[in-house]
């Protein structure tokens, strides 16, 4: 049991990131080692240029669940800072709730566009064999991702208002160290 919930521990801290990684290594690898192929050989792989953007669906998207786990996204800490603890945590609830609402219909919406792909047979342009769905799922994926994470931060706020302890902490950088 130890290794699954290391494993599991791992995953939770990692997932979005190792995600990223490899999409954004592969993106990086395809463009540069296209360029060379263009100017170097003067041919062209016809799908260097598709695939590289399919791939950034899935940096922007777990991107963005990454950024809700850190709560380095878009929010107004400094108008929040001057309410009132319970006003705070009613903010904490009413991101959650919006996250939850928002998450529903992209994931709802996105799941037909990738459904309609997957039964079209739809292809990455360039390819023969390479299905543009497998892209399409990065928007819904990522996106039941971002809503656990929400949920997570939720969870994370109750202990906070439980214990009386700060709402709004400091974000710091990955790798940053304390100054």
């Amino acid at each position: 049991m130890g290794f699954v919930s290391t494993a599991l521990r791992w995953l939770d801290r990692n997932i979005e990131r190792a995600f990223i990684l490899v999409a954004y290594s592969t993106m990086s690898l395809i463009i540069v080692f296209a360029v060379i192929q263009r100017y170097v050989f003067s041919t062209q792989i016809p799908w260097s240029g598709s695939v590289p953007i399919y791939l950034f669906l899935w940096v922007t998207w777990i991107g963005c669940s990454y950024n809700v786990r850190r709560r380095s996204h878009l929010c107004f800490n400094e108008v929040r800072m001057r309410m009132s603890y319970g006003a705070q945590y009613a903010c904490m609830w009413l991101d959650a709730v919006l996250w939850l609402v928002f998450g529903g219909l992209v994931v709802y919406f996105t799941l037909e566009q990738t459904m309609l792909a997957y039964q079209n047979f739809s292809i990455v342009q360039g390819t023969d064999n390479l299905m543009q769905w497998w892209f399409y799922c990065a928007t819904p994926v990522a996106w039941v991702l971002l809503m656990f994470r929400a949920v997570q931060n939720l969870l994370a706020d109750a202990r906070r208002y439980k214990n009386k302890q700060p709402f709004i902490v400091a974000i710091q950088s990955v790798g940053a160290e304390n100054v």
